[in-house]
């Protein structure tokens, strides 16, 4: 009998928790994740407060326009100084019953506002379902090119320098075409003309395995947190490093690295103990 309730007990939790993980957490409104550093040669006396959102996979019923709007509205409310965007914008799951074309999601986005501006790079998946863009293996996948038309700046390995004291580098997907990727580190780098610290955005979090310490922060997503958290770790992180740079904060070698835990979800529409999040990051001040 003892045996018996015990099973009944962990069959309810588990089926409990099966619900919560694909009915309530991954539409869950975004929660606001906060960090605050000054990295290594910081320009002294800057606050620049940065709005990242990563991994939006939008498409019904999933992550629907109004959601899309939602989103905008609550990262605009953070009157962040520069909002970033770290790729996988559209969806990547069967379960998607209504995928949007890039311009309809791209023409929400646009709404997003920023005094310092608003930034994107591509993730793998903007370029896996681009058929034209994987055949032609370079160039503008779609949905960066949509991101433009509306307003937003898209950055593919390059640099762009602010007058605070600081760069923004965007780098490519490093797994855009499956064997290799998109990604030009070096060549990025290159492009830096003075010795201001450097913003790196990156799509997956693994380049930061290889990062110069040259880059003093880099924002990355592609993780989703692990999308599945359970007693702290995650069964298969998208990451070649398992837990490593599964998600947060992470500091090696003086060297800073932020993983967004991300918005949406991908190829099963499951997050438990991930919740959706914007993250806002601090620096300086």
């Amino acid at each position: 009998m003892i045996l018996r309730r015990s099973l009944l007990a962990t069959g309810l939790l588990g089926a409990t928790g099966a619900a919560y993980g694909l009915g309530i957490e991954p539409f869950a409104a975004p929660d606001i994740t906060r960090y605050a550093l000054t990295p290594r040669d910081w320009p002294r006396g800057l606050k620049l407060r940065i709005a990242v959102l990563a991994d939006l996979h939008s498409g019904a019923p999933l992550m629907g326009l109004s959601r899309v709007a939602g989103i905008v509205a609550t990262a605009n409310a953070l009157s962040a100084d520069m909002t970033v965007l770290l790729g996988d914008y559209g969806p990547f799951s069967r379960l998607v019953r209504k995928p949007y074309a890039p311009d309809e999601v791209a023409s929400i986005l646009g709404g997003l506002r920023a005094p310092l501006g608003v930034f994107a790079i591509a993730g793998n998946h903007d370029w896996w379902e681009d058929g034209a863009a994987m055949a032609r293996q370079s160039g503008q996948p779609e949905w960066l090119a949509a991101l433009g038309r509306h307003g937003i700046t898209p950055m593919q390995n390059q640099v762009r320098r602010f007058g605070q004291g600081f760069w923004l580098a965007g780098l490519d997907s490093q797994i855009a075409f499956r064997g290799r990727g998109a990604d030009d580190l070096p060549g990025t780098l290159a492009a830096l003309t003075d010795d201001a610290p450097v913003i790196l955005l990156a799509h997956e979090p693994d380049i930061f395995a290889e990062m110069p310490g040259r880059v003093a922060l880099t924002l990355a997503g592609h993780t989703h947190g692990g999308q599945l958290r359970i007693l702290g770790a995650s069964p298969r992180p998208a990451s070649r490093y398992g837990n490593r740079f599964r998600y947060g904060r992470v500091t090696e070698r003086g060297r800073d690295l932020i993983v967004s835990g991300g918005l949406g979800t991908s190829v099963v529409p499951v997050r438990f103990g991930v919740p959706p999040e914007i993250v806002e990051v601090t620096l300086g001040g």
